[in-house]
């Protein structure tokens, strides 16, 4: 994740116009405005704020290796965050813990399906009005403006269609459903509008550049704007365009030691909202958001009192049944593929406590099957996540490590930021494991989906 303050000025530009790319893992919230983001103070211009987002692309396996003019230009002069998490690493999900600042369990979207809370009219209802996005343009007089990858069942005839516009946006340009890069349709401010296969007009990456500059271009001087650009790229189908087609033919992803097996802070996606409400100025104690405000960081603030966990949940989106399209397999993978790869499973529910120390840097996980399968790794010593110390760690660290999953499997706003395992200020009160707080893996583990 990188933080970058941009001075002012116009963007250079060319044709097609394009604009930089960053992975979720490393999302670049690139800040502006004439007082920049140190010179926030009452009376002052706020700033501006864009927000670029990618889709599938993972620093690890080398997805930032070719974009070398956007880590010069963007990645090098801003903060990175090489800590940083995502609560859950699927993609609704994860784009709803952005807009919102809440934990999964609390946002209610489990999954890609309307069942699983996914652009469904509950999550419409409940949770969009409450969006940092809408909050900026309700309470802080922000004009804001989205161009690309929403939740992947936006527009779902079941949940409004194409017409339904988020609270909060003064500009849409939303995709309709999952990527594309040809033969796809965008929500423009709630009207439909269709694009073909010809790359000159229709190529997805392109239009999301130009309508994007088009609003610098056209925009109103007198408020401050907030921009969120979503490409989808470099998610499957993986369409190139034309001139980079041939440019990685010999490139393979690295194997590490981990592929195909199941240094600084410790951040999250869930922060992202309160960074962006802080800058603006708001009372984030106006909402109930679960991440914290990075703004202190970026200030450059010291004895900074910060998390040393975060939480990792995942409800599988699997059914009960076999897939038709590998009936060979048993019943509970969904959304498979003719060789018969499965994208998911329908036990592959889990929870983890990701946690740092001066000493520790630890992931204690609990899997919702038969046996409650417990895994542990500690990624000083084993970065890649192959020896499972489950039943070597002292089982005293083991308890509290359980402890603190149910803990923050049932938290809400400011009790999610309450002192971690390592935390000088952690209390450990095994009573509580065993009395009323078994209501919490009922809810952690619970099928019924919104």
């Amino acid at each position: 994740m990188r933080l970058l303050p941009l001075a002012p000025g116009r963007l250079r530009r060319g044709s097609p116009r394009h604009l930089p790319s960053c992975s979720p893992a490393l999302l670049l919230l690139v800040l502006g405005g004439c007082l920049g983001v140190f010179g926030v103070a009452a009376g002052t211009r706020r700033p501006n704020v864009v927000l670029l987002l990618t889709d599938d692309q993972d620093e690890v396996l080398g997805g930032m290796t070719p974009l070398k003019k956007t880590k010069a230009l963007i990645g090098e002069m801003g903060m990175t965050f090489s800590s940083a998490y995502v609560p859950s690493a699927l993609c609704c999900p994860s784009r709803a813990s952005i807009l919102t600042g809440k934990y999964p369990h609390n946002h209610h979207v489990v999954n890609n399906t309307l069942e699983g809370n996914c652009s469904s009219k509950s999550w419409q209802k409940i949770q969009e009005p409450n969006t940092f996005p809408a909050i900026l343009r309700s309470m802080c007089g922000y004009q804001t403006f989205f161009a690309g990858k929403y939740l992947n069942e936006y527009g779902a005839p079941d949940a409004g269609g194409l017409e339904h516009v988020p609270l909060g946006w003064s500009y849409w340009y939303a995709l309709e459903k999952n990527s594309k890069y040809y033969n796809y349709t965008l929500s423009i401010n709630g009207k439909a509008r269709k694009h073909g296969e010809n790359y000159s007009v229709d190529y997805l990456t392109d239009v999301l550049a130009n309508v994007s500059l088009d609003f610098l271009d056209y925009k109103s001087n007198f408020e401050p704007f907030f921009m969120m650009i979503a490409t989808p790229a470099p998610h499957s189908p993986w369409t190139a365009a034309p001139q980079y087609q041939k440019a990685f033919q010999n490139v393979f992803a690295p194997r590490n030691k981990n592929f195909n097996i199941h240094g600084t802070m410790l951040v999250a996606n869930i922060d992202l909202g309160p960074t962006i409400l802080d800058i603006a100025g708001y009372d984030l104690n106006k909402t109930q958001m679960d991440g914290m405000s990075l703004l202190p960081i970026l200030r450059g603030a010291s004895n900074l009192t910060w998390r040393s966990d975060v939480l990792v949940e995942y409800q599988g989106e699997g059914r009960n049944v076999t897939d038709p399209t590998c009936p060979s397999l048993s019943p509970g993978v969904s959304q498979c593929f003719p060789d018969c790869v499965c994208e998911d499973a329908y036990n592959n529910t889990y929870a983890c406590v990701r946690t740092m120390s001066a000493l520790w840097n630890l992931q204690y996980c609990e899997f919702d099957d038969q046996e409650v399968f417990v895994e542990v790794y500690n990624l000083t010593a084993d970065p890649d996540q192959i020896t499972n110390i489950a039943k070597t760690i002292d089982p005293e660290l083991l308890g509290k490590m359980n402890y603190r999953l149910m803990m923050l499997q049932s938290c809400s706003g400011p009790t999610c930021r309450t002192p971690g395992v390592f935390d000088p200020g952690y209390r450990f009160d095994p009573r509580l494991m065993f009395s009323n707080r078994g209501s919490v893996r009922t809810r952690r583990f619970s099928k019924h989906l919104l």
